[in-house]
């Protein structure tokens, strides 16, 4: 994500609450800080904010934040069930911006990195859910005693048979992929005054992969496997395993 906070709140026609910073990132890794939108209800009507979150949710009831690296992806087919996520996929459903992410193949001893995103050059936007921890080691009135975290939900990528295009391409190198929205199904999926979960969770699922269609797959240097590799030359395409 490399995308200016204003340049992201006239594309999603979103406001601030308060003053972010977004630094450039094109090595986004777990616990880092990411943009999100998020719908709240203020003085009677529905307002869409952009905040700042650590990628990996920490659950309310949780002691510390040490939970949040294994909680970077929610599987939608399991979301309503499981105690890290059910709560908030009824009332704290966000969406999380980026220009695309990145996913490797491994055939034989290799292991190739492949960076995915659209095609025009639109930003993608993620379902995604949003959380609150309280930290009981600091003091009350701390700016720093509440923590957001964040979590994308994934799904299973295009079943095998695809003749070509992008969707068989995912499908041959991961089996889940983030669920993207189109603007129609973001809209729905932040709607605070919504509260059937279930059907919105089935809404994000079912246009998953038209949205996917959309996008495009370049091959890309090892060099992003090293988290402390982060510059525009990451997106570089090189010759590829496909």
């Amino acid at each position: 994500m490399a995308r200016a906070v204003g340049d992201l709140l006239a594309a999603f026609d979103a406001e601030l609450e308060n003053e972010i910073v977004i630094p450039p990132s094109w090595n986004v890794a777990p616990t880092t800080d990411v943009p999100i939108l998020l719908e709240r209800l203020v003085d009677g009507s529905v307002a869409r904010q952009l905040h700042i979150a650590r990628w990996g949710l920490v659950p309310s009831w949780a002691k510390d934040p040490g939970i949040g690296p294994r909680m970077i992806n929610a599987r939608s087919e399991s979301v309503l069930e499981k105690p890290s996520f059910r709560k908030a996929v009824r009332s704290r459903r966000c969406a999380v911006p980026a220009d695309g992410y990145y996913e490797w193949k491994t055939e034989g001893r290799s292991k190739q990195p492949y960076y995915v995103h659209p095609r025009d050059g639109s930003p993608i936007v993620f379902a995604g859910l949003y959380e609150w921890w309280q930290d009981p080691a600091k003091a009350e009135g701390d700016p720093e005693r509440w923590l957001l975290s964040t979590s994308i939900l994934t799904t299973d990528a295009p079943p095998d048979g695809y003749a070509g295009g992008t969707l068989a391409e995912l499908t041959a190198l991961h089996d889940r992929v983030p669920i993207p929205m189109d603007q129609s199904t973001l809209a729905a999926w932040l709607d605070p005054r919504d509260d059937d979960a279930a059907a919105l969770v089935d809404l994000v699922r079912a246009g998953a992969h038209d949205v996917a269609e959309t996008w495009t797959i370049d091959a890309v240097g090892t060099a992003v496997g090293n988290v402390k590799n982060n510059a525009p030359e990451l997106l570089i395409p090189v010759a590829g395993l496909f």
